[in-house]
């Protein structure tokens, strides 16, 4: 979409900002360019930016804060074109319309498993989702043409008042600078709205501005002192607690005892009262009893019939697999992964008040429009106001906000606001667990022993098209659609085919950070390194032979290899390699790992080089990838989730086996820098963390894990 068709929007939605004084604002807020101004003197003009009488500029940002740092990202791009002062940048939540819609997610057809009709009754709006590592990504242009145009509208209304050419003026430090003077932005935000930005504004040539700086967290100050609100922190006059015991697919609520705060629904029991504690003691004495099928999930059997004897879809062919294998033997291996829960710290909370015949909804969720949707249909087409939360989980759990229908039943009901709060044990039980996968790999040596012919059979669900055909009003899990590539390995290979068998799953599987990129890169990374071994081939050399048309891959394993003192990982080494292209990045990770005493997996090092193209801020993609590739080595070396029919066994903290302090491993990442257009960094960790470990694992053992978690005891 072209910049004046983004301008092209309603004007009943408005941005408005505070903490930036009485008020003149050049805002680029959600409205159409040209001059308006309220009644405290505000003006309003396009989408994503505003500047205050004092000089404040405040950024609009479209992607929701799931600690990523994007409400820092986004704005720095911002004021980078702008030439802002970075102490005087302020970030808001961008407010409801198509025009924040993530055009990734239809260039990426994220609804593709939906279906034409569910598809087709979704708006575009409907496109505003935080997921896939997409956000610096989609909207990196978008900011830029905001900033530069405000940047034009700031110097004509400068150059106008000194009379000098345009040419000779320019923006640093929040101030237009020109013919030996200078103003603040504040000075001319008034004058500047008087004009009309340029149709095609000009973009600042990479060099000594905000880009590329390690700039402080916006967030980060109201996350410290405590007055960053979560959807748990709402509170509101006259607001009652509730606590919800929720049945499982294919469970029903069977019995409780009745009282006067025990409130039941569709396939939910609730308690209210003046806090939570004492609505769930009031649950507990309730004693709710829920029917769960505690039939054996027979996933693994499940699985492997699927694998067998599955109609599978095409991901991706380049060449003619079954010619280069003929009359070969190809060699093949098995890999599994089980399903994985999301184990956040943040339970699953709404709330909810009926304003007279107005609803108003809180909730944590990665899509605020599906979300909203999905409210009004629980409301039943009251008029809502939906107060998107920002989650305290970046697992990726809060793509789905599941209390909502209940807050807004119970407010309803008792005509006073509420908020519906699962325990951590009802939160795990009520999990969307990432979908299992299982894959045979299979690959022929060609000349030199260097790959000549690679396939994958996979066997898995979708979890983010599952989540989202919930979130579209549908029951079904959606239909499989693969990533970005195909599942392709990011190396030369000229025979490549990729099959995908989709499964349906006893459970309902739902979105997870770095997902599927974590299940296809353990496979693909994990059987490249048995490939190397079986050429007799140094893991770092075979790949690099196959990366000639992927030369910035190549760089992070020379990188990644340079750094960790990188010995080969010839027999007795501790030292695994692993690689990928995801997310339109590139990353190499080198592994120290070990088996301990206590046969567990026992990681020291963890050194990776990362090229995401054109860096916005160096320190939130070593945040990012430091915390993916931690978030990762938990998910690969707690055990697997147990199942009671369909729902997830919950655990404690002290049962789950998270690695202690005291063993956390040494991190190091290293940038490859180029202005080469941004990629995504948030799952990019994820997805070489457990190949890396498992080939470490092999180095030092010979034990090949071939299942995810891993387990040296189950090998």
């Amino acid at each position: 979409m072209a910049l004046t068709d983004r301008m092209k929007v309603d004007r009943r939605t408005l941005l408005i900002g505070g903490g930036i004084g009485v008020g003149l604002v050049v805002a680029l807020a959600v409205l159409p360019w040209g001059g308006h101004s309220d009644a405290s003197g505000t003006q309003l003009f396009g989408p994503y930016i505003k500047i205050g009488r004092d000089g404040r500029v405040i950024v609009a940002v479209p992607q929701v804060e799931t600690g990523q740092g994007i409400w820092t990202a986004l704005p720095q791009i911002a004021a980078d074109e702008l030439g802002a002062a970075w102490e005087m940048v302020a970030v808001e939540p961008a407010p409801f319309d198509e025009i924040y819609a993530n055009r990734l997610v239809d260039e990426e057809n994220w609804f593709g498993g939906l279906g034409r009709l569910r598809r087709f009754r979704l708006d575009d709006a409907a496109a505003r989702i935080t997921a896939g590592s997409t956000s610096v990504r989609a909207f990196e242009q978008p900011m830029r043409e905001a900033g530069a145009a405000a940047r034009a509208m700031l110097i004509k209304a400068a150059a106008k008042r000194w009379d000098i050419d345009e040419d000779q003026c320019d923006t640093n430090g929040g101030r237009v600078i020109g013919g030996g003077r200078s103003l603040s932005f504040g000075e001319l935000a008034e004058a500047a709205a008087g004009y009309d930005p340029p149709r095609s504004p000009t973009l600042r040539k990479p060099g000594s501005g905000l880009i590329g700086q390690s700039l402080p967290r916006l967030d980060l100050p109201a996350k410290s002192d405590g007055s960053f609100r979560f959807a748990a922190d709402v509170r509101l006059p006259n607001m009652l607690f509730a606590s919800a015991r929720l049945a499982p697919m294919g469970g029903k609520i069977s019995s409780f005892r009745k009282a006067a705060n025990i409130i039941a629904g569709d396939g939910w029991v609730a308690a209210t009262g003046e806090s939570w504690w004492a609505a769930e003691q009031a649950l507990t004495a309730a004693d709710v009893r829920i029917d769960v099928p505690r039939a054996p999930v027979a996933l693994d059997a499940m699985m492997d019939d699927a694998l067998a004897a599955g109609d599978a879809e095409s991901w991706f062919s380049r060449g003619d697999y079954a010619a280069a294998v003929e009359g070969s033997r190809a060699l093949t291996a098995l890999y599994r992964v089980a399903p994985a829960l999301h184990l956040g710290l943040e339970p699953l909370t709404a709330t909810a008040r009926f304003n007279g015949d107005q609803l108003e909804v809180w909730a944590a969720t990665q899509a605020p429009e599906l979300a909203r949707a999905a409210a009004s249909r629980a409301a039943g087409g009251a008029a809502l106001v939906f107060f998107p939360m920002p989650p305290g989980d970046s697992g990726g759990r809060a793509v789905e906000a599941d209390a909502v229908p209940i807050a807004i039943a119970l407010a309803r009901q008792l005509r006073r606001p509420v908020q519906v709060s699962l325990s951590p044990t009802l939160t795990q039980n009520n999990d969307r667990p990432a979908p299992p996968a299982l894959a045979r790999m299979y690959g022929l040596p060609g000349a030199g022993g260097i790959t000549a012919a690679w396939k994958m059979r996979l066997v898995t669900a979708s979890g983010l098209g599952s989540s989202l055909s919930r979130l579209a009003g549908g029951d079904a899990a959606a239909s499989l659609t693969g990533p970005a590539g195909g599942g392709a390995p990011p190396y030369a290979i000229p025979h490549v085919k990729i099959d995908a068998v989709p499964v349906e799953l006893p459970f309902p599987a739902g979105y997870m950070r770095g997902s599927p990129e974590r299940e296809i890169g353990f496979f693909t990374e994990s059987f490249v390194d048995e490939l190397a071994r079986a050429a007799g081939l140094d893991p770092l050399i075979f790949r690099i032979a196959m990366l000639g048309s992927n030369p910035q891959l190549a760089r992070c394993l020379q990188q990644a290899a340079s750094a960790s003192g990188w010995d080969g990982g010839a027999r007795g080494s501790t030292l695994g390699i692993a690689a990928c292209s995801a997310y339109g990045s590139h990353i190499a990770l080198v592994a120290q790992a070990s088996i301990g005493t206590d046969q567990q997996v026992e990681v020291q090092r963890l050194i990776a080089a990362v090229d995401c193209g054109r860096v916005v801020n160096p320190g939130l993609v070593r945040q990012q990838i430091e915390g993916g590739m931690l978030w990762a080595l938990a998910q690969a070396t707690i055990a697997e989730p147990d199942f009671m029919g369909p729902m997830p066994v919950a655990r404690t903290i002290g049962q789950l086996g998270l690695q202690r302090m005291a063993k956390v491993p040494e991190v190091r990442v290293d940038l490859v820098m180029n202005e080469h257009a941004p990629g995504g960094v948030s799952g990019l960790g994820v997805a070489v963390l457990a190949p890396a470990v498992a080939n470490a694992v092999y180095a030092g053992t010979g034990r090949r894990l071939r299942s995810l978690p891993l387990d040296p005891m189950a090998s």
